[in-house]
């Protein structure tokens, strides 16, 4: 039961946003309430991701993990949202909830990384939420640092703080 990895199509966007939906329930909900989890569904999702596709696939890539033919995660790079040509910005990567430990968050960062050297960034930012200390022991071991950035957004109607990483690609 090997993983595959392959680059999206606009036919896995709709799945792609139910995993990301999925996939945010299941990492956040142990520090973020439930009614700020329950928006979006996970069809709103999967529309969110096919109209961002619209606007971003000429300078960011979609890459789809599959294990027996099934989506279980996805990553998305694209350039720098400061405006940095030498950074590149993981946008996520979300696993099906089942996924976690198997090996397919590792497989989808290296490959986001590789993909972030293939196009001549030197450096890679992402933003984690500072609750979600899964993920941010799984940058860590990555290789990724604090910058000792933050910034807040919200998740529904719950204020979150997010934490910047970086490394070298």
């Amino acid at each position: 039961m090997t993983i595959t990895l392959r680059h999206a199509t606009v036919d896995d966007l709709r799945a792609v946003g139910a995993l990301h939906q999925r996939s945010r329930v299941a990492a956040y909900s142990s520090f973020l309430p439930a009614e700020a989890l329950a928006d979006p569904t996970e069809e709103a999702m999967g529309w969110y991701w096919v109209e961002r596709w619209t606007w971003e696939r000429d300078d960011h890539l979609m890459t789809v993990a599959e294990r027996e033919g099934r989506l279980v995660g996805f990553s998305y790079v694209g350039p720098d949202d400061a405006g940095d040509p030498a950074t590149g910005l993981l946008n996520a990567i979300h696993l099906d909830p089942g996924e976690r430990g198997r090996g397919t968050g590792r497989a989808l960062m290296d490959d986001a990384l590789a993909t972030m050297r293939d196009r001549g960034w030197a450096r890679a930012v992402l933003w984690v939420l500072e609750g979600n200390v899964p993920a941010r022991r799984f940058y860590e071991r990555g290789g990724w640092q604090p910058t000792g950035e933050s910034r807040e957004d919200r998740i529904g109607a719950a204020l979150t703080r997010q934490l910047c990483y970086a490394r070298e690609v």
